[in-house]
Protein backbone atom coordinates (compact mmCIF):
# COMPACT_ATOMS: atom_id res chain seq x y z
CA UNK A 1 0.00 0.00 0.00
CA UNK A 2 0.99 3.55 -1.21
CA UNK A 3 2.03 6.14 1.66
CA UNK A 4 -1.86 8.22 2.42
CA UNK A 5 -1.77 11.50 0.11
CA UNK A 6 -2.61 14.40 1.36
CA UNK A 7 -6.63 15.54 1.01
CA UNK A 8 -7.83 17.15 -2.65
CA UNK A 9 -9.16 20.59 -2.22
CA UNK A 10 -12.26 20.50 -3.77
CA UNK A 11 -12.00 23.54 -5.96
CA UNK A 12 -8.80 22.34 -7.85
CA UNK A 13 -11.00 19.01 -9.11
CA UNK A 14 -11.96 19.50 -12.91
CA UNK A 15 -14.29 17.28 -14.78
CA UNK A 16 -13.19 15.91 -18.29
CA UNK A 17 -16.45 14.77 -20.32
CA UNK A 18 -16.01 11.99 -23.06
CA UNK A 19 -17.46 13.49 -26.10
CA UNK A 20 -15.02 12.56 -29.27
CA UNK A 21 -16.52 8.74 -30.15
CA UNK A 22 -18.33 8.04 -33.61
CA UNK A 23 -21.62 7.70 -31.42
CA UNK A 24 -22.06 4.83 -34.23
CA UNK A 25 -24.11 2.44 -32.51
CA UNK A 26 -26.62 5.53 -31.63
CA UNK A 27 -27.24 6.31 -35.44
CA UNK A 28 -26.96 10.13 -34.33
CA UNK A 29 -24.38 12.31 -32.85
CA UNK A 30 -25.04 11.83 -28.79
CA UNK A 31 -23.29 15.00 -27.56
CA UNK A 32 -25.86 17.49 -29.43
CA UNK A 33 -29.32 15.05 -28.76
CA UNK A 34 -31.99 16.83 -26.70
CA UNK A 35 -31.99 15.92 -23.08
CA UNK A 36 -33.97 17.29 -20.64
CA UNK A 37 -34.81 20.56 -22.63
CA UNK A 38 -31.08 21.22 -23.38
CA UNK A 39 -28.57 18.89 -25.70
CA UNK A 40 -27.15 15.72 -24.18
CA UNK A 41 -23.72 17.85 -23.72
CA UNK A 42 -25.66 20.67 -22.10
CA UNK A 43 -27.19 18.38 -19.41
CA UNK A 44 -23.99 17.04 -18.32
CA UNK A 45 -22.18 20.04 -17.92
CA UNK A 46 -25.02 21.52 -16.07
CA UNK A 47 -24.97 18.81 -13.81
CA UNK A 48 -21.28 18.93 -13.13
CA UNK A 49 -22.00 22.85 -12.12
CA UNK A 50 -24.72 22.00 -9.76
CA UNK A 51 -22.60 20.08 -8.09
CA UNK A 52 -20.66 22.85 -7.82
CA UNK A 53 -17.90 21.50 -10.25
CA UNK A 54 -16.10 25.25 -12.48
CA UNK A 55 -13.84 23.75 -14.55
CA UNK A 56 -15.19 21.22 -17.21
CA UNK A 57 -12.41 20.40 -20.05
CA UNK A 58 -14.64 18.38 -22.99
CA UNK A 59 -12.68 16.27 -25.12
CA UNK A 60 -14.10 16.53 -28.89
CA UNK A 61 -13.04 14.67 -31.97
CA UNK A 62 -16.03 13.31 -34.25
CA UNK A 63 -18.00 15.96 -35.18
CA UNK A 64 -15.49 18.56 -33.42
CA UNK A 65 -16.79 21.13 -35.90
CA UNK A 66 -20.55 20.59 -35.40
CA UNK A 67 -19.99 20.83 -31.44
CA UNK A 68 -17.60 23.67 -30.85
CA UNK A 69 -20.21 26.33 -31.33
CA UNK A 70 -22.26 24.67 -28.11
CA UNK A 71 -18.55 23.97 -26.55
CA UNK A 72 -18.54 28.01 -26.47
CA UNK A 73 -21.88 28.58 -25.40
CA UNK A 74 -21.69 26.54 -22.94
CA UNK A 75 -18.01 28.50 -21.49
CA UNK A 76 -16.35 24.73 -21.09
CA UNK A 77 -12.67 24.02 -22.34
CA UNK A 78 -12.54 22.35 -25.56
CA UNK A 79 -9.70 19.52 -25.66
CA UNK A 80 -9.85 18.47 -29.60
CA UNK A 81 -8.33 14.75 -30.01
CA UNK A 82 -6.96 14.22 -33.76
CA UNK A 83 -6.96 10.47 -32.43
CA UNK A 84 -10.04 10.14 -31.83
CA UNK A 85 -10.73 6.90 -33.91
CA UNK A 86 -8.05 5.46 -31.91
CA UNK A 87 -10.88 4.58 -28.84
CA UNK A 88 -11.50 6.79 -25.75
CA UNK A 89 -7.89 5.79 -23.85
CA UNK A 90 -6.70 8.67 -26.75
CA UNK A 91 -9.36 11.28 -25.78
CA UNK A 92 -8.90 10.60 -21.85
CA UNK A 93 -5.00 11.41 -22.49
CA UNK A 94 -6.19 14.45 -24.82
CA UNK A 95 -8.46 15.68 -21.36
CA UNK A 96 -5.99 14.89 -19.26
CA UNK A 97 -3.21 16.97 -21.45
CA UNK A 98 -5.62 19.99 -21.04
CA UNK A 99 -5.71 19.92 -17.70
CA UNK A 100 -3.78 23.09 -16.05
CA UNK A 101 -1.00 22.36 -13.30
CA UNK A 102 -3.07 23.66 -10.52
CA UNK A 103 -5.86 20.46 -10.82
CA UNK A 104 -4.87 18.38 -8.51
CA UNK A 105 -7.29 15.99 -9.58
CA UNK A 106 -10.70 15.04 -12.60
CA UNK A 107 -13.93 13.77 -13.11
CA UNK A 108 -14.00 11.53 -15.76
CA UNK A 109 -17.10 11.68 -17.14
CA UNK A 110 -18.60 10.51 -20.17
CA UNK A 111 -20.84 12.23 -21.88
CA UNK A 112 -23.50 9.06 -22.46
CA UNK A 113 -23.54 8.42 -18.86
CA UNK A 114 -26.46 11.31 -18.39
CA UNK A 115 -28.46 10.80 -15.24
CA UNK A 116 -25.63 10.24 -12.50
CA UNK A 117 -27.14 12.66 -10.14
CA UNK A 118 -25.37 16.41 -9.04
CA UNK A 119 -25.77 15.85 -5.49
CA UNK A 120 -23.62 11.77 -6.26
CA UNK A 121 -21.03 14.34 -7.90
CA UNK A 122 -21.19 16.14 -4.81
CA UNK A 123 -20.73 13.12 -2.62
CA UNK A 124 -17.64 12.12 -4.69
CA UNK A 125 -15.82 15.35 -4.07
CA UNK A 126 -16.41 15.58 -0.32
CA UNK A 127 -15.40 11.59 -0.09
CA UNK A 128 -12.06 12.42 -2.06
CA UNK A 129 -12.05 15.86 0.07
CA UNK A 130 -11.32 13.61 3.24
CA UNK A 131 -9.06 10.60 1.69
CA UNK A 132 -5.49 10.11 -0.25
CA UNK A 133 -7.07 7.73 -2.46
CA UNK A 134 -5.56 7.53 -6.10
CA UNK A 135 -8.85 6.86 -7.28
CA UNK A 136 -12.16 6.99 -5.74
CA UNK A 137 -15.25 5.32 -7.55
CA UNK A 138 -18.88 5.86 -7.22
CA UNK A 139 -20.35 2.27 -6.56
CA UNK A 140 -24.25 1.75 -6.24
CA UNK A 141 -24.95 -1.90 -4.53
CA UNK A 142 -21.43 -2.35 -5.19
CA UNK A 143 -21.31 -1.82 -8.54
CA UNK A 144 -18.69 1.00 -9.85
CA UNK A 145 -19.91 3.45 -11.90
CA UNK A 146 -19.05 6.77 -13.15
CA UNK A 147 -17.58 9.38 -12.94
CA UNK A 148 -14.39 8.24 -11.08
CA UNK A 149 -12.48 10.63 -9.45
CA UNK A 150 -8.73 10.16 -10.46
CA UNK A 151 -5.50 12.46 -8.71
CA UNK A 152 -2.88 13.75 -10.37
CA UNK A 153 -0.73 11.28 -9.18
CA UNK A 154 -2.03 9.08 -12.20
CA UNK A 155 -1.78 11.36 -14.84
CA UNK A 156 2.15 11.16 -15.92
CA UNK A 157 1.33 7.34 -16.36
CA UNK A 158 -2.22 7.96 -18.35
CA UNK A 159 -0.40 10.22 -20.67
CA UNK A 160 2.31 8.14 -21.31
CA UNK A 161 0.24 4.72 -21.65
CA UNK A 162 0.14 2.70 -25.17
CA UNK A 163 -3.67 2.51 -24.35
CA UNK A 164 -3.13 -1.47 -24.20
CA UNK A 165 -6.24 -2.61 -22.01
CA UNK A 166 -7.38 1.32 -22.17
CA UNK A 167 -8.30 3.12 -18.66
CA UNK A 168 -9.71 0.42 -17.23
CA UNK A 169 -6.70 -1.78 -17.29
CA UNK A 170 -4.39 1.05 -15.76
CA UNK A 171 -6.58 2.07 -13.21
CA UNK A 172 -6.88 -1.95 -12.30
CA UNK A 173 -2.77 -1.93 -11.53
CA UNK A 174 -3.73 0.95 -8.85
CA UNK A 175 -6.68 -0.82 -7.16
CA UNK A 176 -4.76 -1.01 -4.21
CA UNK A 177 -4.90 2.73 -3.91
CA UNK A 178 -8.82 2.78 -4.46
CA UNK A 179 -11.10 3.47 -2.63
CA UNK A 180 -15.12 3.87 -2.65
CA UNK A 181 -18.06 5.63 -2.29
CA UNK A 182 -21.52 4.14 -1.49
CA UNK A 183 -24.01 6.24 -3.62
CA UNK A 184 -27.85 5.76 -4.07
CA UNK A 185 -28.05 6.84 -8.07
CA UNK A 186 -28.41 3.81 -10.18
CA UNK A 187 -28.10 6.51 -12.69
CA UNK A 188 -24.58 6.25 -12.44
CA UNK A 189 -24.21 2.52 -13.73
CA UNK A 190 -26.14 3.25 -16.87
CA UNK A 191 -24.87 4.57 -20.74
CA UNK A 192 -27.11 5.72 -23.24
CA UNK A 193 -25.92 3.89 -26.43
CA UNK A 194 -28.38 3.23 -28.74
CA UNK A 195 -32.03 5.06 -29.77
CA UNK A 196 -34.23 3.49 -27.35
CA UNK A 197 -31.82 3.80 -24.28
CA UNK A 198 -32.05 7.64 -25.34
CA UNK A 199 -35.75 7.58 -25.15
CA UNK A 200 -36.11 5.74 -22.03
CA UNK A 201 -33.30 7.87 -20.09
CA UNK A 202 -34.48 10.91 -21.16
CA UNK A 203 -38.06 9.23 -20.09
CA UNK A 204 -36.66 9.06 -17.04
CA UNK A 205 -34.92 12.20 -15.93
CA UNK A 206 -37.78 14.43 -14.37
CA UNK A 207 -38.38 11.63 -11.81
CA UNK A 208 -34.72 10.96 -11.22
CA UNK A 209 -34.29 13.89 -8.82
CA UNK A 210 -36.53 11.33 -6.26
CA UNK A 211 -34.93 7.90 -5.41
CA UNK A 212 -37.25 4.83 -6.80
CA UNK A 213 -37.85 2.00 -4.65
CA UNK A 214 -34.59 0.43 -4.84
CA UNK A 215 -32.34 3.03 -3.97
CA UNK A 216 -34.40 4.05 -0.78
CA UNK A 217 -33.88 0.38 0.00
CA UNK A 218 -30.24 0.84 -0.62
CA UNK A 219 -30.30 3.72 1.38
CA UNK A 220 -31.85 2.00 4.42
CA UNK A 221 -29.35 -0.50 3.66
CA UNK A 222 -26.99 1.73 4.33
CA UNK A 223 -27.90 2.85 7.52
CA UNK A 224 -28.48 -0.05 8.75
CA UNK A 225 -32.43 0.84 9.49
CA UNK A 226 -34.26 -2.08 11.70
CA UNK A 227 -35.99 -4.71 9.28
CA UNK A 228 -39.55 -3.71 11.32
CA UNK A 229 -38.87 -0.13 10.27
CA UNK A 230 -38.46 -0.70 6.84
CA UNK A 231 -41.80 -3.37 6.88
CA UNK A 232 -43.34 -0.13 8.68
CA UNK A 233 -42.11 1.81 5.87
CA UNK A 234 -43.63 0.23 2.87
CA UNK A 235 -47.00 -0.15 4.34
CA UNK A 236 -46.79 4.20 5.54
CA UNK A 237 -45.79 4.35 1.86
CA UNK A 238 -48.52 2.31 0.26
CA UNK A 239 -51.32 4.35 2.58
CA UNK A 240 -49.24 7.96 1.85
CA UNK A 241 -49.18 7.43 -2.03
CA UNK A 242 -52.88 6.16 -2.04
CA UNK A 243 -53.64 10.07 -0.19
CA UNK A 244 -51.23 11.61 -2.46
CA UNK A 245 -53.62 10.29 -5.65
CA UNK A 246 -56.52 11.31 -4.51
CA UNK A 247 -55.27 14.76 -3.70
CA UNK A 248 -54.04 15.56 -6.77
CA UNK A 249 -57.53 14.53 -8.70
CA UNK A 250 -58.77 16.98 -5.87
CA UNK A 251 -56.34 20.07 -7.20
CA UNK A 252 -53.62 19.46 -4.45
CA UNK A 253 -50.24 20.10 -5.83
CA UNK A 254 -48.22 17.12 -4.76
CA UNK A 255 -45.26 15.24 -5.71
CA UNK A 256 -46.20 11.29 -5.43
CA UNK A 257 -43.25 9.94 -5.86
CA UNK A 258 -41.38 12.29 -3.09
CA UNK A 259 -44.38 11.19 -1.13
CA UNK A 260 -43.14 7.48 -1.56
CA UNK A 261 -39.76 7.98 -1.43
CA UNK A 262 -40.30 9.86 2.21
CA UNK A 263 -42.53 7.64 3.76
CA UNK A 264 -40.60 4.44 3.00
CA UNK A 265 -37.23 6.70 4.07
CA UNK A 266 -39.49 8.06 7.20
CA UNK A 267 -37.50 5.77 9.63
CA UNK A 268 -33.99 5.24 8.07
CA UNK A 269 -32.72 6.31 12.08
CA UNK A 270 -35.16 3.98 13.86
CA UNK A 271 -33.66 3.42 17.10
CA UNK A 272 -31.47 6.54 17.07
CA UNK A 273 -31.81 9.49 19.90
CA UNK A 274 -34.52 12.14 17.72
CA UNK A 275 -34.25 9.42 15.18
CA UNK A 276 -36.57 11.92 12.56
CA UNK A 277 -34.01 14.64 12.84
CA UNK A 278 -31.00 12.47 12.71
CA UNK A 279 -33.06 10.66 9.28
CA UNK A 280 -33.22 13.86 7.90
CA UNK A 281 -29.50 14.88 8.38
CA UNK A 282 -28.75 11.74 6.77
CA UNK A 283 -30.88 12.47 3.84
CA UNK A 284 -29.23 15.62 3.23
CA UNK A 285 -25.88 14.13 3.38
CA UNK A 286 -27.24 11.75 1.08
CA UNK A 287 -28.06 14.11 -1.41
CA UNK A 288 -31.94 14.35 -1.29
CA UNK A 289 -32.77 17.76 0.85
CA UNK A 290 -36.54 17.30 -0.24
CA UNK A 291 -37.04 14.21 1.17
CA UNK A 292 -35.18 15.32 4.29
CA UNK A 293 -37.58 17.72 4.87
CA UNK A 294 -40.44 15.78 4.97
CA UNK A 295 -38.90 13.30 6.99
CA UNK A 296 -37.51 15.73 10.09
CA UNK A 297 -41.67 16.55 10.59
CA UNK A 298 -42.83 12.64 10.60
CA UNK A 299 -42.84 12.78 14.44
CA UNK A 300 -43.59 16.31 15.28
CA UNK A 301 -45.45 18.80 13.15
CA UNK A 302 -47.15 22.56 13.33
CA UNK A 303 -49.89 22.22 11.06
CA UNK A 304 -51.90 25.57 10.07
CA UNK A 305 -55.14 23.75 9.01
CA UNK A 306 -54.21 25.60 5.47
CA UNK A 307 -51.57 24.01 3.87
CA UNK A 308 -51.26 20.17 2.61
CA UNK A 309 -48.23 19.66 1.29
CA UNK A 310 -46.11 16.04 1.17
CA UNK A 311 -44.94 16.23 4.75
CA UNK A 312 -48.29 16.49 6.07
CA UNK A 313 -49.71 13.00 3.93
CA UNK A 314 -46.17 11.29 5.34
CA UNK A 315 -47.05 12.76 8.85
CA UNK A 316 -50.83 12.03 8.74
CA UNK A 317 -50.29 8.08 7.07
CA UNK A 318 -47.37 6.96 9.59
CA UNK A 319 -50.04 7.90 12.47
CA UNK A 320 -52.48 5.62 10.82
CA UNK A 321 -50.20 2.63 10.98
CA UNK A 322 -48.62 1.09 13.56
CA UNK A 323 -46.33 -1.62 12.61
CA UNK A 324 -47.88 -2.58 9.18
CA UNK A 325 -51.59 -2.73 10.46
CA UNK A 326 -54.15 0.39 9.34
CA UNK A 327 -55.86 1.60 12.50
CA UNK A 328 -57.69 4.83 13.74
CA UNK A 329 -55.71 8.04 15.57
CA UNK A 330 -57.04 7.19 18.40
CA UNK A 331 -56.04 2.96 18.51
CA UNK A 332 -52.71 4.73 17.49
CA UNK A 333 -52.10 7.33 19.97
CA UNK A 334 -53.71 5.19 23.01
CA UNK A 335 -50.54 3.49 23.85
CA UNK A 336 -48.58 6.83 24.49
CA UNK A 337 -51.65 8.46 26.22
CA UNK A 338 -51.96 5.61 28.84
CA UNK A 339 -47.93 5.91 29.14
CA UNK A 340 -47.78 9.11 29.59
CA UNK A 341 -50.87 9.33 31.79
CA UNK A 342 -48.80 10.19 35.33
CA UNK A 343 -46.08 12.92 33.29
CA UNK A 344 -48.37 15.84 32.69
CA UNK A 345 -45.65 16.98 30.56
CA UNK A 346 -45.39 14.26 28.12
CA UNK A 347 -49.19 13.48 28.14
CA UNK A 348 -49.56 17.36 26.73
CA UNK A 349 -47.18 16.46 23.78
CA UNK A 350 -49.01 13.60 23.02
CA UNK A 351 -52.17 15.20 23.51
CA UNK A 352 -50.83 17.68 20.68
CA UNK A 353 -49.39 15.20 18.34
CA UNK A 354 -53.04 13.48 18.23
CA UNK A 355 -54.65 16.83 17.84
CA UNK A 356 -52.14 17.58 14.92
CA UNK A 357 -53.06 14.43 13.11
CA UNK A 358 -56.80 14.69 13.59
CA UNK A 359 -56.51 18.35 12.33
CA UNK A 360 -54.49 16.85 9.15
CA UNK A 361 -57.29 14.40 8.89
CA UNK A 362 -59.65 16.99 8.62
CA UNK A 363 -58.13 18.84 6.05
CA UNK A 364 -57.58 16.15 3.87
CA UNK A 365 -60.65 15.06 4.14
CA UNK A 366 -62.20 18.38 3.30
CA UNK A 367 -60.48 17.95 0.03
CA UNK A 368 -60.88 14.22 -1.02
CA UNK A 369 -64.01 13.08 1.39
CA UNK A 370 -63.61 10.55 4.03
CA UNK A 371 -60.31 8.63 4.05
CA UNK A 372 -62.77 5.84 4.02
CA UNK A 373 -62.91 4.17 7.51
CA UNK A 374 -61.56 0.94 6.86
CA UNK A 375 -61.30 -2.28 8.87
CA UNK A 376 -57.98 -2.57 10.89
CA UNK A 377 -56.00 -5.26 8.13
CA UNK A 378 -52.80 -6.87 9.26
CA UNK A 379 -50.50 -6.80 6.60
CA UNK A 380 -47.70 -7.71 8.99
CA UNK A 381 -46.77 -8.39 12.58
CA UNK A 382 -47.24 -4.67 14.83
CA UNK A 383 -44.21 -3.13 15.83
CA UNK A 384 -45.51 -1.04 18.79
CA UNK A 385 -43.87 2.03 17.38
CA UNK A 386 -44.33 5.01 18.98
CA UNK A 387 -47.05 7.60 18.35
Amino acid sequence: MTPRRAEIDPTAVAAVVLAAGFSSRMGAFKPLLPFGGRTLIGHVVANLREAGVRRIHVVAGFNAEALAPELAALDVVEARNPDFAKGMFSSVQAGVASLPTEVEAFLLSPVDVPLTRASTVGRILRAAASRGSAIVYPTFRGERGHPPLIRRALFAEILSGDGEGGLQALLARHDDEASEVAVFDWGCLIDMDRRDDHRLLAAALAGHRIPDAEECETMLESAAAPEAARRHGRAVAELAVGLARRLQRAGVPLDADLVEAAARLHDIAKGRPRHAEAGAELLRDFGFPEIAAAVAVHMNARFDDQRVDEGVVVHLADKLIQGEERVSLEKRFAPALARFADNPAALAGAKRRLAEAQAMSRAIEARIGPLGPRAATTLGAPTGADA
